[in-house]
């Protein structure tokens, strides 16, 4: 079975589109594999599947093994450095281009999703974080009813939830727990995104969408609030281009100075510039914010498990 070298699978969620769920399911893989955890990403968003630009692989194309396929390999683990396995399996490593349409009804989507789940060959993971479309709708359960059916019991660790602070956000983002409880989906925690913009050019933090409707949702859920994420334009930049994040001198986030970066010579960045993905992510400035959130995620994992 497909699922069966799964330690622990968690669902990342949200009743609302647009609030960042692949970038946050992005960013929890990365600090996962440099926690050195096992990791692979499932990427169930069928009509707008942007996992694979978000790693950066958009151009590799799935293998077909007998009775399925083999998930796309982000980068390998290096016991060196402590550095855990990451891999990915998205609908866009299936279609001819970026911009096709996926034109499909509920009956197809529901089996696209039964078929990610029982014949993609993930190898020994420690999680599988699985990227949904926003909604309570077929993709979701479908994703829940085949869980039911195929995970076991102790398997499926819960759903980390992902909001803006906007109250129009938080709104919808209720229906989402909602469909937890109704489900019996645990939730590890919330996740308030795009909590103010980090300026490109000075060390201004503005909240621009507002602060604390994520906590307060939380709050009325009584569940775990896992923290806020600020809108960092390096992290676009470094998905986009894949240039290592630098930031003008005296930019403080959290209390941390991270512009040392932007210190180093020129020659020496460029080098730098050729390294993997999950080793430039360690110089954005949300990298330290998702270590806090990431180390929460697996306490609150551990002790579902315990």
């Amino acid at each position: 079975m497909s699922l069966s070298k799964i330690k622990h699978i968690v669902l990342v969620l949200s009743g609302k589109g647009g609030v960042g769920k692949s970038s946050v399911t992005t960013q929890l893989a990365l600090s996962l594999s440099l926690a050195g955890h096992s990791v692979g990403v499932l990427d169930v968003d069928l009509t707008g599947p942007s996992i694979p630009r978000m790693f950066a692989i958009e151009d590799a194309k799935v293998t077909q093994a007998p009775g399925g396929w083999l998930p796309i390999t982000v980068h390998d683990a290096d016991p060196t450095s402590g550095l855990g396995s990451l891999r990915v399996m998205s609908l866009g490593f299936l279609l001819p281009g970026r911009g096709d349409a996926v034109v499909w009804r509920g009956p197809k989507k529901t089996a696209m999703v039964r078929q990610f789940l029982s014949d993609v060959f993930w190898e020994e993971l420690d999680y599988l974080l699985i990227d949904t479309p926003p909604g309570t709708s077929d993709e979701h359960i479908s994703l829940a009813e085949t869980l039911l059916q195929k995970a076991r019991p102790d398997q499926v660790a819960g759903a980390v939830i992902v909001t803006t602070p906007q109250a129009v956000a938080t709104a919808d983002v209720r229906k989402e727990l909602n469909f937890c409880t109704k489900t019996g989906i645990r939730i590890l925690g919330v996740v308030e995104n795009m909590c103010g913009f980090v300026c490109p050019n000075c060390s201004e933090c503005t909240n621009i969408f507002g602060s604390g409707g994520g906590e307060v949702m939380a709050d009325d859920f009584n569940v775990k609030f896992l923290g806020r994420v600020p809108i960092d334009q390096q992290f676009i930049v470094l998905v986009e281009t894949g240039k290592r994040p630098r930031y003008p001198e005296g930019t403080v986030i959290n209390g941390q100075d991270i512009s040392a970066a932007a210190k180093e010579a020129e020659a020496e960045e460029a080098k730098r510039d050729t390294a993997q993905l999950v080793l430039k992510y360690k110089d954005c400035s949300l990298a330290p914010i998702f270590k806090t959130i990431t180390a929460d995620v697996v306490s609150a994992v551990e002790q579902g498990g315990a």
